[in-house]
């Protein structure tokens, strides 16, 4: 059992990997069992920034262990990769919000749908993660894709037009697509994900999905899309597998808490958006500058500096032209039923 432990396993000894998913089962099971046992409960804004507060503050420790245990530079790179990750995740957050809004998902059940989402992202990221390093590994010429589509991903991102009207339409063509296809009601049954009712065929009690399942799916297609930039981001910085995973984990950890903050005031990060595609442009220009032509060497601190710098300065210029709308409502209305007119009939 000791040999088995100490086996290398991704670069690492089995026993770090072991013990890094106990950590992430522990504070699921903790969050699911004795912080969230009243479903009825919303979490507020302050409750929201307690938890991410937490999860960050766990995100920097296990940062500190990894900068004593495996070395300085795997530490700074765990903490650029933290940065970045968590940075990219808050664009995620606005899209979770635009997704709640128009299936009027009511702030009590958002809870639910982020935490199965989060635990589908995990498992989508690790197999993401998992392909991105067998492709670094095998060519390192990986790497400049990697770069290219980062710099055209954040081109993309500045010039963009309305993030919300895309994602409606997106949402749009799913919802028609499920309905179709499957039996889909226009009310919800509490936070469950099916319920049963009669078949307008039949009259004989099927399944159904509700709008809650609707949500979940669109939520896990928007990680993994997000994903898609953000997973090469991280190898931009690093190419320690063990690093990627871990740091990228953290990320998305504390996504579900940082989003019922920042629901709240979503029309108050406007230029947030610039800032991140900044980021993604600075990460592609490093990979081309420093790994493809080797011109300069630039270190993992750098980048954490940079991109706290971008980030930090995306959110102070946003709360500072958007100073006039501390009062507006929130984003995402606490409507209990799927608007009609907006998603159509149900099929049988």
């Amino acid at each position: 059992m000791v040999d088995f432990l100490y086996m290398t396993w991704l670069g690492k000894p089995v026993w770090m990997w072991l013990g890094f998913h106990a950590i992430i089962f522990i504070l699921l099971a903790l969050d699911l069992g004795l912080l969230h046992r009243d479903k009825s409960r919303e979490i507020g804004v302050k409750e929201s920034l307690l938890l991410t507060a937490f999860y960050l503050t766990l995100g920097l420790i296990f940062g500190g262990w990894v900068w004593w245990y495996i070395g300085p530079q795997a530490g700074q790179e765990y903490l650029a990769g933290l940065v970045v990750e968590k940075s990219l995740s808050m664009d995620n957050v606005f899209v979770i919000a635009v997704i709640f809004g128009y299936l009027g998902i009511p702030r009590n059940a958002q809870h639910r749908v982020l935490l199965w989402g989060i635990l589908a992202a995990i498992v989508l990221r690790g197999l993401m993660i998992g392909l991105g390093a067998a492709l670094v590994h095998q060519a390192e010429w990986v790497l400049t894709i990697f770069a290219a589509f980062l710099i055209y991903a954040g081109i993309k991102m500045l010039v963009s037009g309305d993030e919300e009207e895309g994602e409606n339409k997106s949402a749009d063509r799913f919802t028609a697509f499920m309905r179709k296809h499957m039996r889909v009601t226009d009310q919800l049954d509490g936070q469950n994900f099916t319920t049963r009712r009669p078949d307008p065929s039949t009259g004989k009690p099927v399944r159904w999905l509700t709008p809650l399942a609707l949500a979940l799916v669109l939520v896990n297609g928007a990680d993994v899309i997000f994903a898609v930039d953000s997973v090469p981001a991280i190898f931009a910085i690093t190419t320690d597998t063990y690093v990627v995973y871990t740091s990228n984990i953290f990320a998305i950890l504390g996504l579900r808490a940082l989003y019922f903050a920042l629901a709240a005031m979503v029309d108050r990060f406007a230029y947030l958006k610039t800032a991140l595609a900044l980021i993604l442009i600075f990460i592609g220009l490093k990979i081309v500058v420093a790994d493809t032509f080797g011109l300069i060497e630039i270190q993992p601190w750098v980048a954490l500096v940079v991109t706290v710098v971008l980030l930090a300065g995306g959110v102070v210029y946003s709360l500072w032209r958007t100073r006039g709308a501390a009062g507006a409502p929130a984003a995402v209305p606490p409507r209990a039923e799927v608007p009609h007119e907006r998603l159509g009939s149900s099929h049988g």
